[in-house]
């Protein structure tokens, strides 16, 4: 009987998970599916209708259009009838490979071949890392469950939280990542040639992903050697000091923030004149999360008094050697 109950669930989550994959393959579709019908709008004459012309003289207009429509419409339509957002933060490494191929192909674009190819690479690279990075830690699965800080709004907000989300989590997260990704449309609308700025910038970025990568597998194995400990009834490790996180708080926001300092570079380097507002609002968004985190580690009993400890003695985000634990008298 209890085999049956188990296989009966295996079967109901496998059937979950591939009805999620299933929705989150095909919720871009209506936009790039539009897309290529306007790369392909031209008549035999050469001309254009009155649509495929404003979305050929508005390409950022038309690039928050689709995200409005569908992104935060529809992925939040999906979100309240599965009452979970979690497709959004899938989807956080997905757009800017998106919205970096849509700048890139628009008609308008103009730009230098060595630089775009440079930086299409680093932008595959950093999202090739965060989307391992999710699955693995969601042990493969697709929309097991939704981010812990939008299950925490949702108490908070109660019966509100189904209009509230569409402002806290959808309309929100496309300013953010509008602002971090304009770098990627500057650099394809500037034919200016590579040169050794373009080099720091890449340099930059590579050691965004490289401290992002090892900070993120640190700390999944001190989660997964939590559980295993968890499992054989032993105590668990309350906070991770090794490695990384030996000389920062949160070497991984450290990374990623370093990353978008790396984008913003190339920007700056085609005479972007708000090269600078990428790192300023992925800034403020990991700002934001940092402190959620911390809050959140100082309301668990096992580890609060442990992560007081942790945080008199370690850097916020840039690692730096430890600060020597101060004796009470």
């Amino acid at each position: 009987m209890r085999h049956g109950c188990e296989s009966a669930a295996s079967s109901a989550m496998s059937s979950k998970n591939l009805g999620n994959a299933t929705v989150a393959l095909l919720s871009p579709l209506p936009s790039i599916f539009f897309y290529l019908t306007f790369l392909n709008c031209h008549s035999d004459d050469g001309s254009l209708s009155y649509l495929w012309a404003w979305c050929h003289h508005h390409p950022l207009l038309l690039a928050n259009i689709l995200f409005f429509l569908n992104v935060d419409l529809h992925f939040w339509l999906v979100g309240l009838l599965q009452s979970s957002h979690w497709m959004i933060d899938l989807y956080w490494m997905v757009i800017p490979i998106l919205l970096l191929h849509y700048f890139a192909t628009h008609p308008l674009a103009e730009f230098d071949k060595w630089r775009s190819r440079l930086v299409v690479s680093l932008t595959w690279a950093w999202s090739l890392r965060l989307t391992h990075c999710y699955f693995r830690r969601e042990k493969w699965q697709w929309g097991a469950r939704e981010d812990w800080r939008f299950t925490d709004m949702r108490r908070h907000y109660g019966h509100n939280w189904w209009w509230i989300s569409f402002f806290a989590i959808y309309l929100s997260q496309q300013v953010f990542l509008m602002a971090i990704c304009m770098p990627l449309y500057a650099i394809h609308r500037n034919v200016k040639g590579v040169n050794i700025w373009d080099a720091v910038a890449a340099s930059v970025c590579s050691a965004g992903l490289t401290i992002a990568y090892f900070a993120d597998t640190q700390m999944h194995r001190f989660v997964r050697r939590n559980e295993e400990l968890q499992t054989e009834g032993k105590g668990r490790v309350a906070i991770l000091e090794q490695g990384l996180w030996r000389y920062s708080r949160h070497p991984n926001y450290a990374g990623e923030q370093l990353w978008w300092c790396g984008i913003a570079i190339f920007g700056w380097n085609v005479e972007y004149d708000w090269w600078f507002v990428g790192p300023m609002a992925n800034g403020v968004c990991l700002g934001i999360v940092t402190l959620l985190v911390e809050q959140r580690m100082l309301k668990e009993e096992f580890r609060a008094e442990a992560y007081r400890n942790y945080q008199k003695t370690t850097s916020l985000w840039l690692p730096c050697f430890r600060l020597p634990k101060h004796k009470e008298t």
